[in-house]
C-alpha cells in the first residue's frame, strides 16, 4: 500500500557544489550566498518588543496555568539586569555563572547579561543534583571566573554550593536561598532603574563578542568550555532562516525541554524563537519514565508550530500519541515540521512518528534533521527536503564549507564558516588540535552519500571516527550504523546500548534496557528493571529479535555475538551520558571495563545473553 504524501512546509531548493582536492578531499558548500546577519541577539529582542510588544516571549508553568512574559516585558526586565550587572562592574573578564534548568528568570539573566557584553555560562544541572564529588562544576568554575553564580532556588544547590570557594562571587538567587550562605535575590536585579550607560554596552557589542560559554560532555577528561560568539549564533540563524524559508511565515510555538546549557536547547531552540518572534513554552518535562508526564501535560496544553526532540525523546513520548487519540490530534493539529538531532533515529521510532502523524492528518508530517556540534552553533548541515527515512543529515547551509577526508575506510568531515568556535575557553592547545592546516574544524564524524550519482540528496551520517574499531579479524566495526540497526532490531526492549569488540572475535552489546518495553514484553506491569532483565519473555525477545537482525546481515561487522542487560544507568559523573541523553561510547567502556570482560568470558557468565550467528 501506498504511503501518504508528506506535507512540507517552505524549504529552499537542495543545491550543493562539489570541488574535488588532491588525495581524494571534497569541499562541499552551497551555492547560495549567506545573507547579511545581525550584529547580536539583543537586536532580536528589542525588534519583537517593538513589533510585536504583547506576545507572548516566554511561558513557563505556574500550578495549572502558565506564567507568560511579552517581548515588551522581557526587553524591560532585560534592560534592569544588564543595569544590574554593570553596577557591579561586571564585563567579558567577569562572566554569569548559572548552575540551574530552563527557567523564565534564566533567560531574562542570559539575555540582560549578553547586552551587557557579559558572557554566561550556563551548566548542566546534573553536575550539581547528580554528581558525589562536584568535580566539573569546580572545574568549570575554575575557568570560568565567574563574578556572579546564579541558581534558581537555593535548597536542592546546597550540597555543590557548600562545595565551592565563593570568594569574590556574588550567589543570586530566584527563590529561597541556601541555609548558611547569603545571597542576594533576583528580584533585586530586576528592580534596577536602566541608565544610558545600558545602551552604551550594548552598542559597543560587536559580532565577534563573546556571548556564551557552552561546555562540552568530553569524551574522556573534564568538559571543554566552548567560546560562543554574537557571530556564531546570528550567522547560524541566518543558515537556518535561509534554508528553511517557513519559519518566517508564522509565529514559532514551540514546546521544549531540551537544556540551555546544550547547543540544540538554547542556540537552536531558543535563539530560532527570539529571532523569528516566536513563543517557548518551557517544558519541564524529560524524557524518562518519571518526568515525561509532564511533557504530555503540556503538550495536552500547546500545540507545537516546529517540534524538536533528541531520539530518546521521541522514544518516550510516542507510547503516549499512540494510545491517546486526543493528544495525538492535537500534538499535530498545526504541527509544520518534526526535527531530531543529537543522536541517530532508529527506523523503529521514524515509523511510529509518521504512523501517528498519518492518523491524525491523514498526511505524512515532515522529518527532518540537521547536523553539527557545540562548536559550530550548532547547524552545520540541514535537511530541507522530504526525505523518506532517518540517517540523511543535509547539505551544507549557505555559508558553510564541509570538508571530506578519507579516514580508515570513511569520509570524515570537518567544518568552516562564521558559526564555527573560535576555540576553547582557557585551552590554546585544545583549540589548536581541534582545527586542520586549512582551518576546518574537525569534529570527529564521518558521512557518506545518500546517492552516489546525485549530492542533492544529501549526506548521511556514518558515525563517529573516533568510536568504529576493528575485530581480531581485522575487520572494521561501524559502530554509530550497527547500534541503530541493533536497537531497532530489539525494539521495544532495548533503549541503548555501547558496542564492544575491539580486537576481540565477535561484537557484544553492553544495553540498557527499556522499563516499558521490558513491562510490555514480561505482562509485569509493575516490575522493577532488575527483575525483568532476567524474565525469561524478555530475555527470549532479547535472543530471537538479534538473532533474526545477524540473519540478516552478510559480515562479522554486523553480527552480534553476546549481549548484557545492564540496570544501573549511565553515570554522568564518568561522562557516561550528555544532557541530551546520548550515551557516551568510550566512556562507558573505559568505566564498565569489568562488564566488558564478563561478556567475553569463558565459560559463560551470568546474564550473558548469547545471540545465535
Amino acid at each position: 500500500m501506498d504511503r501518504p504524501e508528506i506535507v512540507a512546509p517552505a524549504f529552499a531548493r537542495p543545491e550543493v557544489d562539489v570541488a574535488q582536492k588532491d588525495g581524494g578531499v571534497l569541499v562541499l558548500s552551497s551555492p547560495e550566498l549567506l545573507g547579511d546577519y545581525q550584529a547580536h541577539l539583543g537586536i532580536s529582542l528589542r525588534r519583537w518588543a517593538r513589533e510585536a510588544p504583547d506576545r507572548t516571549f516566554l511561558a513557563e508553568r505556574d500550578g495549572d496555568n502558565w506564567r507568560r512574559l511579552t517581548y515588551a516585558d522581557a526587553a524591560a526586565a532585560a534592560d534592569s539586569i544588564a543595569q544590574a550587572l554593570l553596577d557591579r562592574g561586571m564585563g567579558p573578564e567577569r562572566p554569569v555563572m548559572i548552575l540551574s534548568g530552563n527557567s523564565v528568570n534564566q533567560a531574562l539573566l542570559t539575555l540582560g547579561a549578553m547586552q551587557a557584553g557579559v558572557p554566561v555560562a550556563p551548566v548542566s544541572p546534573a553536575y550539581s543534583l547528580m554528581s558525589q564529588d562536584y568535580a566539573k562544576v569546580k572545574h568549570i568554575l575554575d575557568l570560568v571566573r565567574p563574578a556572579l553564580l546564579y541558581v534558581e532556588t537555593g535548597p536542592p544547590f546546597a550540597g555543590v554550593l557548600s562545595s565551592l570557594d565563593l570568594s569574590g562571587i556574588e550567589l543570586v538567587c530566584g527563590g529561597p536561598p541556601p541555609e548558611g550562605l547569603d545571597a542576594s535575590s533576583f528580584s533585586a536585579l530586576l528592580s534596577t532603574t536602566p541608565t544610558p550607560a545600558v545602551e552604551q554596552a550594548f552598542a559597543a557589542i560587536d559580532p565577534d563578542t563573546v556571548a556564551k560559554y557552552l561546555f562540552t560532555s568530553g569524551s574522556t577528561g573534564m568538559p571543554k568550555g566552548v567560546i560562543n560568539t554574537q557571530r556564531m549564533m546570528c550567522a547560524n540563524q541566518q543558515q537556518a532562516a535561509q534554508i528553511w524559508p517557513f519559519l518566517a511565515q508564522d509565529p514559532l510555538a514551540m514546546v521544549d525541554w531540551l537544556p540551555w546549557n546544550h547547543t540544540f536547547g538554547s542556540n537552536f531552540n531558543f535563539n530560532m524563537v527570539l529571532t523569528q518572534g516566536g513563543t517557548l513554552y518551557i517544558d519541564g518535562g524529560k524524557p524518562v519514565p518519571q518526568l515525561v508526564e509532564e511533557t504530555v501535560r503540556n503538550l495536552r496544553d500547546v500545540a507545537p508550530t516546529f517540534y524538536s526532540n533528541v531520539p530518546a525523546g521521541f522514544a518516550v513520548l510516542l507510547p503516549y500519541l499512540e494510545q491517546d487519540a486526543a493528544l495525538r490530534d492535537h500534538f499535530f493539529s498545526r504541527l509544520q515540521m518534526v526535527f531530531y538531532a543529537g543522536a541517530a533515529l532508529p527506523p523503529d521510532l521514524w515509523q511510529r512518528l509518521e504512523d501517528v502523524s498519518i492518523a491524525a492528518t491523514g498526511k505524512r508530517v515532515a522529518m527532518v534533521s540537521a547536523w553539527g556540534s557545540t562548536e559550530t552553533a550548532p547547524l552545520a548541515t540541514g535537511v530541507y527536503w522530504p526525505i523518506e527515512s532517518a540517517g540523511v543529515i543535509g547539505l551544507p547551509a549557505p555559508g558553510v564549507e564541509i570538508k571530506m577526508v578519507p579516514n580508515g575506510g570513511k569520509m570524515e568531515l570537518r567544518v568552516k564558516g562564521p558559526n564555527v568556535t573560535p576555540g576553547y575557553l582557557r585551552r590554546d592547545d585544545l583549540t589548536a588540535e581541534a582545527f586542520d592546516e586549512d582551518g576546518f574544524y574537525c569534529i570527529g564524524d564521518a558521512g557518506r552519500w545518500a546517492d552516489d550519482a546525485d549530492p542533492r540528496r544529501g549526506i548521511v551520517f556514518d558515525g563517529r571516527v573516533v568510536e568504529d574499531f576493528k575485530l581480531t579479524s581485522g575487520t572494521w566495526v561501524h559502530v554509530g550504523g550497527l547500534r541503530v540497526t541493533a536497537l531497532a532490531a530489539a525494539s521495544p526492549v532495548l533503549q541503548d546500548a555501547v558496542v564492544t569488540g575491539h580486537d576481540r572475535d565477535y561484537i557484544g552489546l553492553l544495553a540498557w534496557p527499556s522499563l516499558a518495553g521490558c513491562r510490555s514484553v514480561a505482562g509485569r506491569a509493575d516490575a522493577e528493571l532488575a527483575e525483568l532483565i532476567e524474565d525469561p519473555n524478555v530475555i527470549a525477545r532479547v535472543r530471537e529479535s538479534l538473532a533474526r537482525h545477524n540473519a540478516a546481515q552478510r559480515g562479522s561487522s554486523m553480527r552480534i555475538g553476546r549481549v548484557i542487560l545492564l540496570v544501573e544507568p549511565p553515570n554522568v559523573d564518568a561522562n557516561e551520558i550528555t544532557d541530551k541523553g546520548y550515551i557516551n561510547q568510550r566512556s562507558a567502556l573505559e568505566r564498565r571495563a569489568e562488564d566488558v570482560a564478563r561478556l567475553y568470558a569463558e565459560p559463560l557468565a551470568k546474564g550473558v545473553i548469547v545471540i545465535d550467528a
